[in-house]
This record gives structure tokens, C-alpha cells and sequence, in this order.
């Protein structure tokens, strides 16, 4: 069995109940808001919410962020299955999740992923889904940074025509000639610094405006009698 694909709660450890804390507060951002947007996933989404370009670029569009650092495929599965899409319905889904899946092999994280794209398809018939590219991680090379870059390879093929669905690639510039990433780029070399966000996620922001902008009502210019 593929754990990566298999809906699955975080364990409470710490004794505080924060994760759940969190979905319940994400339950009630469904009945309460009327997004247009929603980002689900996980460090790399959550940190991005934290700055600048969120406010700036992300937040315009009426955006909310379903994500919580440490999930992975399973855990963001879990909560869409438990309420996360009910109560709304966004006309974009943008996924980013998979890069917490450490034990688990390339094969096992892209199926996940494909599993939710299923999940949210099946909540949100009509919604576009987004699905930017997992990030390389680690200052020098190592198996997560291969393992990823399978990921990317694998879900851009499998969702290749499939209806708005849609993958967006946001991982260039990062590894340096020598192989390496900056820490001006990524501060622990897995979550971005604010001034590398707003590069990363410019294309997403490109692509959401043309979504967005694509899929507005043409207005209605008959002169009113």
C-alpha cells in the first residue's frame, strides 16, 4: 500500500491539537468566505503567505491559503476529504504538496498527488487546478532534490490533457551553477526568503490572472432601455 496516497491525520504528539486547530479554522474560513482562489499545501505555501508578494500579489485576487507546513501528500489528502472544499467554490485550486514525503519514492509521491487532483475534481467539477512544480531542497545535491524533480516529471506527464488542469513550473534559477542553493534564495534550503518568493511564484501569479481574466462574465453592453 502506498501510505503517500492513503487520507491520513497527523498525530497529535505535541499534546496541543494545533493541526487540528488549524483544519477546524480552514472549515470555517469555508463558511464564512467566498474565495476565488485557494492554495492547499504545505511549508512552502505557508512561508509564502507570510509576505510581502502574498499581500501584494496573491491576496488582490481574493486567495485563501489551506496549508500547513509539515504535510504531506497524505495529510493534505485527509483534510480535503474532511471538509476543506465543502461550502466553496473557488474557480481555482493551486496544489503544492509533496516535498515533506521524504521516506516515500518518486512513484509514491506523484500518485499521491494525482490522488487529491481526483479528490478536488470530484468536490470542484468545474474548478481549474494548479499544479506549480516541487522545489529542489538542500544546499548541495542530495536524493530529496532527485526524488523531486521525478515528481515534476512524472505528474507533468500524467496530467497532460487532462481538463484545467494545469502545471506550472517555478523551480528555475534556484540550484547555481555548482549545484548548490543560496540561502538568500532559501533561508534553511527548503522554504523560500521573501525576495526569492517573489520570483518563484511570479509565474503562478501570471497564470492566475490569465485564468482569472479568461473566465470573467463578459459584461453586458445592450444600451438599458
Amino acid at each position: 500500500m502506498n501510505s503517500s496516497a492513503v487520507p491520513t491525520k497527523i498525530k497529535d504528539d505535541d499534546g496541543d491539537n494545533r493541526w487540528m486547530s488549524i483544519h477546524n479554522r480552514f472549515l470555517s474560513e469555508c463558511r464564512e468566505k467566498d474565495p476565488d482562489v485557494i492554495f492547499i499545501g504545505d511549508c512552502i505555501f505557508e512561508t509564502l503567505q507570510h509576505t510581502e508578494s502574498w499581500n501584494l500579489y496573491f491576496a488582490p485576487l481574493h486567495c485563501l491559503n489551506f496549508s500547513i507546513y509539515q504535510d504531506q501528500t497524505q495529510n493534505v489528502l485527509w483534510r480535503l476529504q474532511n471538509g476543506e472544499l465543502d461550502n466553496v467554490k473557488p474557480k481555482i485550486i493551486v496544489l503544492l504538496v509533496g516535498t515533506n514525503n521524504v521516506e516515500s519514492s518518486g512513484n509514491e509521491v506523484a500518485e499521491g498527488i494525482l490522488e487529491i487532483v481526483k479528490t478536488i475534481r470530484d468536490k470542484l467539477e468545474d474548478a481549474y487546478i494548479v499544479l506549480p512544480t516541487l522545489l529542489p531542497r538542500g544546499h548541495q545535491p542530495n536524493k530529496c532534490r532527485t526524488r523531486n524533480s521525478l515528481v515534476n516529471k512524472l505528474i507533468a506527464e500524467r496530467c497532460a490533457g487532462m481538463r484545467r488542469v494545469q502545471t506550472v513550473r517555478i523551480d528555475k534559477g534556484l540550484v547555481q551553477n555548482d549545484g548548490t542553493i543560496s540561502h538568500h534564495d532559501m533561508f534553511d534550503y527548503l522554504n523560500l526568503t521573501p525576495a526569492s518568493a517573489k520570483k518563484v511564484f511570479e509565474p503562478v501569479f501570471d497564470l492566475l490572472s490569465q485564468i482569472l481574466q479568461e473566465n470573467e462574465p463578459e459584461k453586458d453592453l445592450t444600451p438599458s432601455e
